[in-house]
């Protein structure tokens, strides 16, 4: 190595810890650059770090020099200030959210369609000519809620998918369609009205049975009750009961097991004996089959061969595009269409 004097290459040094820098620097070939560079390097990493920490520690020091301040104009002891700052790390987290078991049990369908009213959810259809039952208009929360839900839905399923595509089918086919599928024949409920409330149930969904004595077997009235679980259609069937035995002056009384059938399989004889769980008294029709398929016309003339159908089905659009859509998008199988 070449001897090197230190105190012609060493400069002004301001700060002692930069000497054990320089006499290395001093020590080294002048063709050994690369050290050079690395230690200047590392010695500009370590102020760097070093700057860093000693700003913190100041912020550090400074919040709680005026924290204490603080505290002291508020006349706080130290006791005071902890169960302070406890209450506005507790309030930071927000309001504690108790959950109610029972909320949705006291609920009912005008109180939710008021609160989504009041809210600009959704208003009801055709409002200010008394509505349109069943039908409801999307308000400004309700339309970004919608557009939002569907973005998000479309995102997730289509666009980050390469083996999903999308198709937004018509709302009305060709009533080929719907025959060829069935829909047309078989696509109805069975169904019975109360005379007395106008309301409509599914006759498959009622279900109902005798209350008959247990030491003689007589008939002393009929059950209906709404499809549950079990123990849910005996609760309640149990309930009717005690009511049906007391106004039969049988109070008391033991009654034979239930045994229950839905209303498509009794007759007429026995309907007449059913109460309606809308008005408790026995106001049911006999079922029948409704068509749950939505019929309109398409052209200027209303005959037999303008009569279509809304879609009643999403995915028939998706069956009769197939071809299409996996020409045009060059997908081979398998592969989803949304």
């Amino acid at each position: 190595t070449t001897d090197v004097d230190v105190t012609s290459t060493m400069p002004r040094i301001v700060h002692p810890t930069a000497l054990p820098l320089f006499v290395l620097l001093a020590a080294a070939s002048s063709s050994n650059s690369n050290m050079f560079a690395a230690a200047f390097t590392a010695r500009s990493s370590m102020r760097t770090a070093a700057g860093s920490a000693a700003m913190a520690s100041t912020r550090r020091t400074m919040t709680a020099s005026a924290e204490s301040r603080r505290r002291s104009l508020l006349g706080m002891s130290t006791a005071e200030a902890a169960d302070t700052d406890e209450k506005t790390e507790e309030e930071s987290k927000g309001p504690v959210v108790v959950p109610n078991p029972e909320a949705y049990s006291k609920l009912s369908m005008d109180d939710v369609v008021s609160l989504c009213k009041r809210r600009g959810i959704i208003f009801p259809s055709s409002e200010i000519y008394n509505g349109f039952a069943g039908f409801y208009d999307y308000g400004p929360l309700g339309s970004e809620l919608k557009k939002n839900v569907k973005d998000l839905w479309w995102r997730h399923f289509v666009t980050r998918r390469e083996d999903v595509v999308g198709l937004d089918s018509s709302i009305i086919h060709n009533p080929t369609t719907w025959k060829s599928s069935g829909h047309l024949d078989g696509f109805s409920d069975p169904m019975v009205d109360c005379r007395e409330t106008k309301l409509r149930y599914r006759a498959d969904q009622l279900f109902c049975a005798p209350v008959n004595l247990a030491d003689c077997g007589t008939n002393v009235g009929y059950v209906c009750v709404h499809e549950a679980s079990d123990e849910q259609m005996m609760k309640d069937a149990k309930k009717m009961a005690k009511k049906i035995l007391k106004e039969a002056d049988k109070k008391g009384e033991k009654i034979e097991p239930f045994s229950f059938r839905d209303l498509t399989e009794v007759d007429e004889g026995v309907m007449e004996q059913i109460p309606s769980p809308g008005s408790g008294k026995p106001t049911l029709t006999m079922p029948r089959d409704f068509n749950l398929m939505f019929e309109t016309s398409v052209g200027a003339m209303s005959d037999a061969s303008s009569v279509a159908y809304l879609r009643p089905e999403t995915a028939q659009g998706i069956f009769i595009n197939f071809k299409n859509a996996q020409g045009t998008s060059r997908s081979k199988v398998p592969f989803g269409i949304a």
